[in-house]
């Protein structure tokens, strides 16, 4: 019967275009990577700033490998914590700002166990609506009365925080940089309205550290926000940085209470100690190349007049994410593979990652990018898009 109602649903996604299938990568992240056979020019890494396979990473991660072995062997709290992790967090918490940091194996991890140990019965938590599934996730979980306010609307935010009671922690948790519009969250604005209604503020900055800020720092060295205006933030280390793991910076109070409360964190084991000397070895890189940040933004821009003038319906972000928007699934399939016939490997994201009527390509630019690379991926597009482009 469930094996049934199992093929009942399969069926059901695959005609509504939402079907979605792995494809085997057989190479190295690079602009140019071998996927299912196939020698491809892709845009749909998020791999920002070119490092997941820089040598001075994997110089690192083999010396690590042969010091440390592979696994961590167990988790934080029992003997897992290698002088490398303990390194990692102390670097972090400098290049943040703030008084600590603490490490998790995924970003999901991070922000399930985060907010899962800051809140829960009788406290609220107060979401962006478009705020990344893991967080939407840790707020369904927490137990606190959960609410979610139109996506970048403060004022429908201050609506909210007026109508709670005043018993209970209060919590507003936004992304950063949204993944799948590539646009920013008022994080100057929403600080302010936090202090003011006395609740916390959280940020997950997994694709903004690293790329922004003048030395890669993220959001928070962006828009010049303390620990006290932004308590918790939280940062991944598999995109920009190029390595694998997350973490949550904050204040020495936040992250014991971390250590002894989050779920996640205690019973996991640790990334292996070669990951954590291989994000040690980009972090250095992040801050003595800074030509990629410098080379991404002028990609960004690039793009972005060459689009404009096609007219390709692109969505507003300053980001390294670039989505034009199709609305039709079927349609965005067919655009993917017309794209994927000639080189190009674009990603089609459709419901329910995005809102319905919203299915888009999801472009995201790399400092490994050439000119020449988003040169030949406007004028694909052109050649590819449906209906009449102005020249």
């Amino acid at each position: 019967m469930l094996e049934r109602a199992l093929q009942r649903r399969l069926t059901a996604r695959r005609e509504q275009s939402r079907y979605r299938q792995r494809r085997v990568l057989e190479s190295a992240q690079d602009s140019r990577i071998e996927i299912d056979g196939k020698n491809m020019l892709q845009f749909c890494s998020n791999d920002y700033l070119g490092l997941a396979n820089h040598p001075k990473l994997i110089d690192a991660m083999t010396i690590a490998a042969k010091n440390f072995g592979v696994g961590s062997g167990a988790s934080h709290l029992v003997s897992g914590h290698s002088v490398l992790h303990h390194r990692l967090e102390e670097r972090l918490a400098e290049i943040t700002g703030r008084d600590r940091a603490l490490l998790f194996s995924t970003g999901y991890m991070a922000n399930l166990g985060a907010v899962a140990a800051l809140i829960g019965r009788g406290d609220h938590v107060i979401e962006d609506r478009l705020n990344h599934a893991s967080l939407l996730d840790a707020g369904l979980l927490s137990g606190a009365r959960f609410q979610r306010f139109q996506h970048n609307d403060l004022d429908d935010l201050q609506r909210r925080l007026r109508k709670l009671p005043e018993e209970g922690n209060r919590l507003i948790v936004v992304d950063s940089v949204f993944s799948m519009d590539g646009d920013a969250a008022p994080l100057v604005e929403l600080a302010a309205i936090a202090q003011q209604h006395n609740a916390w503020l959280m940020a997950d900055d997994a694709h903004g550290f690293g790329v922004l800020g003048e030395h890669g720092g993220g959001s928070a060295e962006h828009f010049g926000l303390d620990q006290q205006q932004l308590p918790v933030l939280m940062g991944t280390l598999g995109k920009a940085i190029g390595s694998y793991g997350a973490f949550i910076a904050g204040s020495e109070t936040l992250i014991e209470s971390l250590i002894q409360f989050a779920r996640p964190y205690i019973y996991t084991t640790a990334i292996p100690p070669a990951i954590a000397a291989a994000t040690l070895a980009s972090l250095e890189v992040v801050q003595e190349e800074s030509w990629r940040r410098s080379h991404l933004q002028g990609l960004i821009q690039r793009f972005r007049t060459g689009a404009a003038e096609l007219g390709l319906p692109l969505m507003t972000s300053p980001t390294a994410i670039q989505p034009l928007l199709v609305g039709d699934d079927a349609q965005a399939m067919a655009i993917s593979r017309a794209l994927e016939a000639q080189g190009i490997l674009i990603s089609a994201i459709r419901p329910p990652t995005v809102p319905d009527g919203t299915a888009r390509l999801r472009i995201t630019l790399s400092a490994a990018h050439s000119d020449a690379n988003v040169d030949q991926l406007l004028s694909t597009l052109a050649a590819v898009w449906p209906g009449e482009l102005s020249r």
